[in-house]
């Protein structure tokens, strides 16, 4: 029997920083969305392709959902609570643990309001000494919501991932391909740039400064011989922020720009020439205005 060819839309939802971007980048098997050990590191819908002989699985990767201070803070969740009811799949993922918060209870909510297939994915089990103890933390979840499938993982040492396609593929309904074989995201080049340098900021300046920063791409042009050069400018919120990420002689500002440099250089496959600028915009994530031109679109929610 000739085995159908399947297509779909797949959501990675849950609370910030329990390792949604790191899955997806993962699966893939190129790094697209941006992973720092801070919450809320993604802030745009990301999509990203997954492509083999059994069909084509498209992820969205959303904001985590959590209770909004600003409005970025809301058009975050907006995006992600809105994504739940447009996909054919949702994976939600948590942490290991018997303790289902208030955040976790206002994710379930939600879910509860869904006809979609869950799956309950456990990230980090890399963390648990004792292996049983899964079993633990899968009972303490089952009835939280109807989940089609409890599956553990471990994103980061790319345990039972091959286990998660399975799984999806069998939830996907049968359907036509999206896009080429070889596309890994709709993500325009400039918008992964400016968040490979935001990522590599949010990294180097770990507690040193709230995430208040977006990265603008001002030019991004190619030379006859083949350099790209590329100049950004970090936002910050406040004059303070501006010296701390410049830095001791514009140190830290180099090294932002040096360890951006080679991944952008890994994913253009070419030589790049990194210019960096700093300027403040007080609280812009509370500025429509600013918030659009930093490319969060409330038309987007």
């Amino acid at each position: 029997m000739e085995n159908k060819y399947k297509s779909g839309f797949v959501t990675l939802i849950g609370r910030p920083n329990v390792g949604k971007s790191t899955l997806m980048n993962h699966l893939i098997g190129q790094k697209i969305a941006i992973t720092s050990d801070k919450p809320q590191t993604t802030r745009n819908r990301i999509q990203t392709v997954f492509t083999d002989e059994r069909g084509q699985i498209i992820f969205l990767d959303t904001p985590g959902i959590h209770k909004a201070k600003n409005k970025l803070g809301e058009y975050m969740v907006n995006v992600a609570e809105r994504t739940l009811k447009e996909v054919d799949v949702i994976l939600w993922l948590v942490e290991p643990t018997t303790y289902i918060g208030a955040g976790e209870q206002h994710i379930a909510e939600q879910l509860r309001q869904v006809k979609t297939p869950v799956i309950l994915v456990i990230n980090k089990i890399d963390t648990i000494k004792n292996q049983e103890e899964i079993l633990t933390f899968m009972n303490a979840y089952k009835d939280v919501c109807s989940f089609t499938e409890i599956v553990p993982v471990s994103a980061l040492k790319e345990k039972n991932t091959d286990l998660m396609l399975e799984l999806i593929y069998k939830y996907l309904p049968d359907g036509p391909q999206y896009y080429d074989e070889d596309t890994v995201t709709d993500q325009p080049m400039r918008q992964i740039t400016s968040e490979l340098i935001r990522e590599k900021a949010l990294r180097l300046l770990k507690d040193e400064i709230p995430h208040g920063i977006a990265v603008t791409i001002e030019t991004m042009k190619e030379r006859k011989n083949g350099i790209t050069d590329i100049e950004a400018t970090i936002v910050c919120e406040r004059e303070s922020h501006k010296g701390i990420v410049i830095g001791k002689a514009g140190a830290m500002l180099k090294k932002i720009g040096t360890s951006a440099r080679r991944e952008i250089e890994d994913l253009l496959d070419t030589k790049v020439n990194l210019q960096l600028w700093v300027k403040v915009r007080k609280e812009w994530r509370d500025s429509d205005l600013y918030m659009k031109n930093y490319g969060y679109n409330q038309r987007d929610i």
